[in-house]
């Protein structure tokens, strides 16, 4: 099959749909190729058919206000709800209810965006050295904890620099509260689904693109899809597939071949911008097993019944929430770097085993009764889907601009979009991929026109 186009768009995640939306509005002729069977990207969500709740494989928290998601949901009426409940954690073998983030701040305060960068791990060892103060050790633990549990990033590489930035960020959008929408994410990839079809954008699930040949003002994107062969061709192409594809090795599949090579900057880029490592399981019991502890004899001592979010040092899941303000009998669990690496390439059964354990020491619940309780688990493993090969991207210490410079366009012919190529603090999240889908068409919109412009030029008579 060979077809033609104005933008071919690769990747149909929140940045590939989101860009394909705004181009075909334009007036442009899109075609977005995708290699999964459904379209949404590390967006995927599915609806438990016990409870008819949405739940999350990917991506399922709003963080903050972020214009790009709330204009969007609430232009189609979409109730957007906050979860407001209790942080609990386990501190010296006991449950309790904590102000988790305030210990966590005092240290993040001290860092300075303005002095050389350096790996947060280098700059708490410099901050606050271990000590055998109770409470200042406690806070780097915990320090050291949020900051790869929240990143999904090894605390020995991510910097400070884009530490800093993200908290700036996130600090003008409120960023410290967290939100869903009622049906989930997928409402969000209904929207870009129905925006793309008033304008007549294609879309080819199960394509996967194997090579890129390109010159200025030209593209030939060829793969294979549910027919065969597949090749579109087009001025422009957008790649919004993320990180993890453009890092893989040139014999794993999925990977995108470039000819001619990407250049040099583009490709030191792509090595210097992070792809951070998570694995999270949802768990459906019979019922809030949780609402009654901690189990102690206190008639008056509070229960997480009204827990949101649970913090601990485990080695397998650290961190667990509940779904909240919805009252579903669910625990996901959330589990990265390091716990992440452990977990990745083992079946189901292993993650879900090792998750139990985790709760049955974090809640003093026998694994047996919490099997008693256990309908059913979700689960995908996101750093071993060939289509995506981790979670989310992070900053590398020392790495400067290169969120910025894995984003510029090359011969206004490849242009960049996804989470890991915004420049605005906002890596790793839905509004930084949507934002940057927007960004990269606003790019493409201006390159077409004045590339109609040159043309129509170039065919007047002269004079």
């Amino acid at each position: 099959m060979s077809t033609e186009a104005d933008v071919i768009v690769i990747g149909a995640g929140a940045a590939g749909l989101s860009a394909a939306a705004a181009l075909g509005e334009a007036g442009l002729a899109v075609a977005v190729l995708e290699a999964r069977e459904r379209i949404g990207g590390r967006i995927f969500t599915l609806r438990d058919p016990v409870c008819q709740s949405p739940v999350e494989l990917g991506a399922e928290f709003i963080h903050g206000r972020p214009s790009e998601i709330w204009n969007l949901l609430k232009r189609r009426k979409v109730r957007i709800r906050e979860m407001d409940g209790d942080n609990w954690c386990l501190i010296d073998g006991h449950l309790r209810p904590c102000d988790f983030f305030s210990e966590v701040d005092e240290v993040l305060e001290k860092m300075d965006g303005q002095k050389p960068d350096q790996s947060f791990l280098e700059f708490i060892d410099d901050c606050c050295p271990q000590s055998a103060n109770h409470r200042q050790q406690q806070a780097r633990e915990w320090a050291i904890r949020y900051v790869s549990g929240f990143n999904a990033a090894d605390p020995a590489i991510v910097g400070v620099h884009w530490l800093v930035k993200g908290m700036r960020a996130d600090d003008k959008i409120e960023g410290d509260r967290v939100f869903r929408a009622e049906q989930g994410y997928a409402v969000v990839i209904d929207i870009f689904r129905q925006q793309m079809d008033e304008s007549g954008v294609t879309v080819q699930t199960g394509t996967v693109v194997d090579s890129i040949q390109w010159r200025p003002g030209h593209v030939e994107v060829s793969g294979r899809g549910p027919s065969g062969a597949a090749t579109v061709s087009a001025p422009r192409v957008l790649i919004t597939v993320p990180l993890g594809v453009l890092q893989a090795r040139s014999d794993e599949k999925g990977t995108i071949r470039f000819s001619p090579k990407l250049p040099e900057q583009k490709q030191n880029a792509i090595r210097n911008v992070i792809m951070g490592q998570a694995v999270r399981v949802s768990l459906r019991f019979r019922e809030r097993f949780w609402e009654d502890l901690p189990r102690i004899n206190d008639k008056d001592t509070k229960t997480m019944a009204k827990m949101s979010f649970l913090f601990s040092q485990d080695d397998w899941f650290p961190t667990w929430w509940t779904c909240l303000p919805d009252k579903f009998p669910f625990l996901v669990g959330w589990a990265p770097f390091h716990s992440a690496e452990r977990l990745s390439g083992r079946n189901e059964s292993f993650v879900v085993e090792q998750s139990v354990e985790s709760l049955h020491h974090l809640l003093g619940v026998s694994v047996q009764d919490l099997y008693a309780l256990l309908e059913h688990a979700y689960f995908h493993d996101w750093q071993n889907d060939p289509f995506s090969r981790g979670a989310y991207s992070y900053g590398k210490a020392g790495a400067g601009d290169a969120q910025a410079a894995l984003a510029r366009p090359v011969q206004t012919t490849l242009f960049f979009a996804g989470e890991a190529t915004d420049t605005g603090g906002h890596n790793g999240t839905v509004h930084g991929a949507i934002a940057s889908g927007r960004r990269a068409a606003t790019e493409i919109t201006k390159a077409a026109a004045s590339g109609k412009s040159v043309e129509w030029a170039s065919r007047r008579p002269r004079h």
